[in-house]
């Protein structure tokens, strides 16, 4: 995969880029625009080198208009890609029309490369084809969990632990200790994995609304002995309010010494709520994209950009 600083003479090339702009929205107004500054430097980049950019993205709720004031100077922001069915359906024929008059794509979407839609499958097949500087960055830094320093600590929470399976399959190989909380801690302490003494789980009601403060004292433990962190979801139900011990664990891994990579969508808010983004390591774009990708090794947009 080639990132798009390896391309020649963009000058008063049109370029297409694919973001992921599809962000929170209440009351006609953007409420998370993580996505969308993290985009930002591949338009400014395409811009100053001279080429003519065009956005595209979808968006699940709210008008794309909305989005108008993101777009940089002189580039253009395509009609929502999933008004039109042939995005999700991966229709070539959909793919082509987006092509037309365009001379390059680029992919910057990374938290929407594991979906096999026609603008991140099917287009870079058409045009020639480039990685946005966001997306090199995610497969560079999220790599770095294949080989980890050590000891190297994996925590787990959220809702749906079929979404985790390939993820622990992995790295069950990999990571020194793999903790397992949140909402779907009860079902996965019923799984075979679960006799892993690697594994461990919250202490207590497993199928309790949050953590608790011996759970995260032995996270803390942890925490200080481990060299390496992902985490990914929230201890506790914390879109209905529980999110005492999320945001303590938030606190406790942003003075942590090791490299700390964070990722999904709860997480995200969570340590965007308590002013904290910079303080770790990597703060991943993707949620589902980013749990595939460690799973993977790779993503099929990033497949169709090689």
């Amino acid at each position: 995969m080639k990132s798009i600083t390896e391309a020649q003479d963009l000058n008063g090339k049109r370029v297409l880029v694919r973001v992921d702009w599809n962000v929170p929205i209440k009351d006609g107004v953007v409420i998370n625009s993580f996505r969308i500054k993290e985009s930002l430097p591949t338009l400014e980049y395409l811009k100053n080198a001279g080429a003519k950019v065009i956005i595209a993205t979808h968006l699940e709720k709210g008008d794309v208009e909305l989005l108008q004031q993101f777009v940089p100077e002189g580039a253009r922001l395509l009609p929502n890609l999933r008004e039109n069915p042939g995005e999700e359906n991966n229709s070539e024929d959909f793919a082509r029309e987006l092509a037309s008059g365009v001379d390059i794509y680029v992919n910057e979407a990374f938290s929407v490369s594991h979906r096999n839609h026609a603008s991140i499958i099917t287009l870079p097949k058409i045009l020639p084809s480039y990685a946005g500087l966001r997306l090199v960055r995610e497969v560079a830094e999220l790599s770095k969990a294949f080989y980890p320093p050590h000891p190297f600590l994996l925590l787990l929470g959220g809702a749906k632990i079929e979404t985790k399976l390939p993820l622990l399959e992995r790295f069950s190989n990999i990571a020194d200790s793999i903790f397992i909380g949140g909402a779907m801690a009860k079902s996965a302490a019923t799984m075979p994995f679960a006799n892993n003494p690697k594994i461990f789980f919250p202490t207590g009601d497993l199928s309790a609304l949050d953590a608790n403060a011996e759970t995260l004292e032995i996270l803390k433990a942890k925490i200080v002995e481990a060299k390496f962190i992902i985490w990914n979801g929230p201890l506790g139900q914390y879109e209905t309010g529980y999110v005492q011990y999320t945001e303590e664990l938030a606190m406790v891994l942003a003075e942590a010494k090791a490299s700390v990579i964070v990722g999904g969508g709860d997480t995200l808010a969570v340590i965007q709520n308590l002013n904290i983004l910079d303080k770790f390591s990597f703060v991943s774009t993707g949620g589902g994209a980013m749990l595939a990708f460690l799973a993977q090794g790779t993503l099929p947009g990033i497949e169709a950009l090689k």
